[in-house]
């Protein structure tokens, strides 16, 4: 059995979650989200618990067990706390700056790198060079993150580019400088 989708996920005060046929519906403080599940997984409510079970043994159903519980589960939490990912600009000339609810990128391009952010998502910018993204989806939250990171990756010689916080970027040796005692 999955192990991840056995695990009944605890329903906290505040958040409400109802099953509508194939759709699950959670609404909290912060918002509402909606899944639709697959016929194979069924969803019910217990005492302030969603417990999911699956019809069958076949490898794809038990792993989209897991991935329904893993879903329901990221909804509950985006209603009551939101999720965030923070992403860092290094090199010179690197900022970021909010026009209205805009986020304007400095990459060192000839033109500046805008974003508009999606039906509930919001950017915060921290000094110049740190970007909060945030948001109640947590799928979303990641994308858009993603998104602004691959306007200018990281390379590896200088750092310079944009990364997630607390990233880890590998740097490589640049070209060794030639030998005074080479051809004269």
């Amino acid at each position: 059995m999955s192990r991840i989708g056995r695990q009944p996920i605890e329903v906290p005060a505040g958040v409400e979650v109802k099953v509508q046929g194939r759709e699950v519906l959670v609404s909290g403080p912060k918002g509402k989200l909606k899944q639709t599940i697959d016929p194979r997984i069924s969803v019910k409510l217990e005492d302030k618990k969603v417990v999911l079970s699956r019809q069958g043994e076949d490898k794809s159903v038990r792993a989209l067990h897991g991935l329904y519980r893993a879903l329901i589960n990221n909804m509950v939490v985006g209603v009551k706390d939101g999720f965030t990912k923070t992403l860092e600009l290094s090199g010179v000339g690197y900022r970021a700056a909010k026009e209205g609810k805009k986020l304007v990128l400095s990459l060192g391009f000839s033109h500046p790198v805008n974003f508009d952010p999606p039906e509930g998502i919001e950017f915060t910018v921290e000094g110049q060079n740190k970007v909060k993204v945030s948001g109640i989806s947590k799928a979303l939250v990641g994308q858009i993150a993603a998104d602004i990171r691959v306007s200018r990756p990281v390379e590896p010689y200088k750092g310079k580019g944009v990364k997630y916080e607390g990233e880890i970027v590998r740097r490589k040796a640049g070209k060794a400088a030639k030998s005074a005692g080479g051809a004269a």
